[in-house]
């Protein structure tokens, strides 16, 4: 676990604030800017539109950088892709500073669906729909508590609601040592898993699972095919009930194949590539029930019970999170850190926003983000 002191965010020097499509007679905010597909982001103030009725205003706290992130910024994501200049940013926890629906000072977790029109939440305030706004609960951390917003929710949405886990069973996750499949290795264990088996490259990080819930955890190899990574799935997890997958492509097609009778397999994410081969015979034969999940279409509302749950297991010390915190003077460093996959989640804490005019302290400068 890893926590860096307070660093003051430098406003850098140069011209005035920047009007973003969505800007009006608001206020200066310092905010990340990428201005084209596959820049990377650059500290610049901003000028914020005026609040408006069913929008509340907050002070960023502890803001997550996401796989999401990066990928949208890139250009290369399936669902968005944005020509013009832009605040990115998909979640947060901060203090209410203006609304009509909460109290100032209180605590709050927000989705932010960042575009040119809607600036996200890497910024030192960000306006956000009351829709897409939950309080947190007394007791639960704030940076503990983002960074298991969009994480934890594309673990434990998949494996509780979709795949209707049950006690007992089996559980495969695959790209388990990314914090998506951290998390989901502690909620199949918290759940009742019978077995949980993690799979991933990183051999180092694959035995730090054993001590989050994991009963075995099995390494992909470069040099090794489909038929031959089956055969190791199945000496370490025995037939499947439940596959966790975050990678796609011929590990999930080997994952198919140690699959018990009406196994359910619900997919996250496509590092591993972007197809895999299904077997006719092999879906009908056990009767496989095969989805994807994606938090970004997905409604905060219907995320509130996993978050529940997921802070409140936070409040009981009952979820270990790998945290990295980064002033947001540093958020080019986050970003590069995020993209080499570090196997823990990333959280950029605006300095402006640690310590809001007339609102309470949120935590010492000097703090341990571990749960």
């Amino acid at each position: 676990m890893h926590a860096q002191d307070d660093v003051p965010g430098r406003r850098p020097t140069g011209p005035g604030p920047e009007h973003l499509p969505s800007a009006g007679a608001g206020q200066e905010v310092l905010a990340a800017i990428v201005d084209a597909p596959g820049a990377a982001p650059r500290l610049s103030p901003v000028v914020l539109a005026p609040r408006t009725p069913g929008t509340t205003l907050v002070a960023v706290v502890a803001a997550p950088l996401n796989p999401l992130d990066l990928v949208i910024a890139s250009g290369t994501f399936h669902s968005a892709r944005h020509e013009e200049p832009y605040v990115p940013g998909s979640e947060c926890v901060g203090l209410v500073l203006d609304s009509d629906h909460h109290a100032p000072g209180s605590w709050v977790y927000a989705e932010c669906h960042a575009s040119p029109a809607t600036p996200g939440s890497f910024a030192t305030r960000v306006l956000v729909a009351d829709e897409d706004l939950l309080p947190l609960p007394e007791g639960v951390d704030p940076v503990s508590a983002a960074a298991v917003g969009n994480s934890g929710t594309a673990a434990f949405m998949p494996l509780v609601e979709d795949a209707g886990l049950r006690r007992g069973e089996t559980v495969l996750v695959l790209g388990a040592t990314g914090a998506v499949g951290q998390l989901a290795v502690q909620v199949a264990h918290r759940r009742g898993a019978g077995r949980v088996v993690g799979v991933a490259r990183d051999r180092a990080a694959l035995q730090r699972l054993l001590g989050l819930g994991a009963d075995a955890v099995v390494d992909l190899r470069a040099d090794e095919g489909i038929e031959e990574l089956a055969a190791r799935l199945l000496a370490a997890a025995g037939p499947v009930d439940v596959v966790l997958d975050g990678v796609y492509g011929p590990p999930l097609e080997a994952a198919l194949r140690v699959c018990a009778p009406r196994a359910r397999v619900v997919n996250v994410g496509n590092p591993a590539g972007p197809t895999a081969r299904i077997p006719a015979g092999l879906l009908r034969g056990k009767q496989l029930t095969l989805s994807g999940f994606a938090g970004l279409h997905t409604p905060l509302r219907d995320k509130r019970a996993a978050l529940t749950w997921l802070w409140n297991a936070l409040t009981r010390d009952e979820l270990r999170v790998d945290v990295r915190t980064f002033p947001f003077e540093e958020l080019p460093s986050a970003w590069r850190t995020q993209a080499a996959s570090p196997h823990a989640k990333c959280v950029v804490l605006p300095a402006d926003s640690r310590r809001p005019p007339s609102l309470p302290t949120p935590f010492p400068a000097d703090r341990s983000t571990r749960p």
